[in-house]
C-alpha cells in the first residue's frame, strides 16, 4: 500500500508494507549487531553496493530501515538516514557536503544546541553567518563565494519565528545552494518542506515523532532534486548514483565511519510513536492555541508569544504554510527570572525538563538551560530572555492546564506580596 493518495493518518498506519514475519503487526526488533549470509559472494556484493541486504547494524538494520522508510514517505523524499540523535542527524546532513573553508548562512532564532554545533564547526574551518532577520533578503545578503548551504528551522525554538520555506528555497537555488530545514517543531503533519523546495529535512525524532520521551534519535531526509556541482567535490564520485548521490555518499562515508547509528530498539519505539503523530499534533496544537490565549488574558504584564496570534509578525505566513495550525510551543515572559522559576516550581501538571514534543506538557527556562552556553548577544538572536518560560504543550485536558497555570501564578503573587 505505497500510496500517497491516502490522508496523513492512514499513511502513518498503512503507507509502508506491513507484512512482517509470522503475521506480526509491527516490525520485529532485530536486536543483532551483525547478519550472517549464505555465502561469501553475497556478503561481498553487499559491501560493494552491488546487492541488497544487511551486514552490520552500524550501517543499517531491518528495524531501522522500516523507520527510515516511514519518514521518507511522510516527508516525500527519496531516502532517509536515521541517526543516534537529532544533533547527529544535523551534523551528518551538514558535514556530508561541507569542508574546511566553507560557509553556512543560518537563521538566528535557532535551538541553542544547534548554535553550539555551528560554533564547534569552527574547529573544522567552517564559518556560520547568522541572519539578522528571517527573510530571504537577509540570507542573500550574507551569501559569499564560500557559502555552501542555507539552514533554517521551520519554527525557531524558542523564538517562534516562522521560516518562509518556499521563498528562501527559491533564493538559495538562484545561487545554486541547497536548503536544509529542521522540521522538528512542526513535523510533516503541519508542513513538508521538501514540497516547498527544501533539499534536506532534519528531525530530532526524540521529540514529536517519538512522542513519549523514551528514545533519543534523529533522522534526515533527502529530496533528490538538487544538482551538486564542482563546489561539492566530495559528491562528484557519487554522481553515478543520480538522485541518490547525497544519500550514497553519506552511507558510504561519514555516517558509516563516525558510527552515529540509531539503535533497533529506539527505531521500534519511534515507529510506535509515529502511529499517533497526527492525532497528537492535532490535539497539542489545539491545546497550545487555547493555553496561549488564556495566558495572554491572565496577566497584562505577560508577553505571550505564539504564531497563532493575529498580531504575531509571522501569523499570515504560518497560516498559509501550516494550514492554520501553529505548533505546540508557547513562550511567556513573566517579568523576571525569579518569577519564572517561582511559577514553574508551583505548577503541578507540567514536567520541568529539557525536551519538547512529549504527550505531557513540559516547561523550561531556556536562558539557564538550553541557551546557557550562548553569549547574551546569541541569546537575544535566538529569542531567549531571562524572564522567559517555554511551554511544550501536551495532550492533557486543556482546562486542567489553565487551572494549573492560574493557581501557580496566583500562589506566586500571594507569596511575593506576603
Amino acid at each position: 500500500m505505497q500510496g500517497t493518495e491516502f490522508s496523513f493518518n492512514t499513511v502513518l498506519l498503512h503507507g509502508v508494507d506491513t507484512y512482517y514475519p509470522n503475521g506480526a503487526t509491527h516490525v520485529p526488533i532485530y536486536q543483532s549487531s551483525a547478519f550472517r549470509h549464505e555465502n561469501a559472494e553475497e556478503l561481498e556484493g553487499i559491501f560493494n553496493n552491488k546487492a541488497m541486504g544487511f551486514s552490520y547494524t552500524r550501517i543499517n538494520n531491518p528495524t531501522i530501515e522500516d523507520f527510515e522508510k516511514r519518514i521518507t514517505l511522510l516527508e516525500g523524499g527519496i531516502g532517509s538516514v536515521a541517526c543516534a540523535s537529532g544533533m547527529s542527524a544535523l551534523f551528518n546532513a551538514l558535514m556530508n557536503i561541507l569542508q574546511s573553508g566553507d560557509e553556512v548562512v543560518a537563521s538566528a532564532g535557532l535551538y541553542g544546541g544547534t548554535v553550539e554545533l555551528f560554533d564547534d564547526l569552527k574547529a573544522f574551518g567552517i564559518t556560520t553567518r547568522f541572519v539578522s532577520e528571517n527573510v530571504p533578503a537577509a540570507y542573500e545578503k550574507l551569501i559569499t563565494d564560500k557559502t555552501r548551504v542555507i539552514f533554517a528551522e521551520t519554527i525557531g525554538n524558542p523564538k517562534l519565528d516562522v521560516t518562509d520555506i518556499k521563498s528562501i528555497a527559491d533564493m538559495a537555488h538562484a545561487h545554486n545552494l541547497p536548503l536544509i530545514i529542521d522540521n522538528t517543531t512542526t513535523t510533516p503533519m503541519l508542513v513538508k518542506p521538501l514540497s516547498l523546495g527544501a533539499d534536506v529535512v532534519v528531525h530530532s525524532s526524540s521529540k514529536y515523532i517519538n512522542g513519549n520521551s523514551d528514545a533519543i534519535s534523529g533522522v534526515l531526509v533527502y529530496g533528490g532534486k538538487f544538482k551538486w556541482d564542482e563546489r561539492y567535490p566530495g559528491l562528484l564520485p557519487y554522481r553515478k548514483f543520480g538522485p541518490f548521490a547525497y544519500i550514497a555518499k553519506l552511507r558510504n562515508g561519514l555516517f558509516r565511519s563516525t558510527g552515529g547509528c540509531l539503535s533497533p530498539q529506539n527505531a521500534f519505539l519511534n515507529i510506535l510513536g509515529l502511529e499517533t503523530l497526527g492525532l497528537r499534533m492535532e490535539r497539542q496544537c489545539e491545546n497550545a492555541w487555547e493555553l496561549a490565549q488564556y495566558l495572554r488574558g491572565l496577566d497584562s504584564d505577560f508577553i505571550v508569544n505564539y504564531p497563532g496570534f493575529f498580531d504575531h509578525p509571522d501569523h499570515r505566513l504560518a497560516s498559509e504554510q501550516f494550514g492554520n495550525r501553529y505548533g505546540a510551543i508557547v513562550t511567556v515572559r513573566v517579568g523576571s527570572k525569579e518569577r519564572a522559576f517561582s511559577i514553574m516550581n508551583k505548577l503541578k501538571i507540567p514536567f520541568i525538563l529539557s525536551n519538547i514534543g512529549d504527550t505531557k506538557t513540559l516547561v523550561l527556562h531556556p536562558a539557564s538551560t538550553i541557551a546557557a552556553h550562548l553569549s547574551k548577544e546569541e541569546q537575544l538572536q535566538s529569542g531567549v530572555y531571562e524572564d522567559m518560560i517555554r511551554i511544550s504543550v501536551g495532550i492533557e485536558d486543556v482546562e486542567d492546564l489553565k487551572k494549573d497555570f492560574l493557581q501557580a501564578i496566583k500562589t506566586e503573587d500571594i507569596t511575593k506580596t506576603a
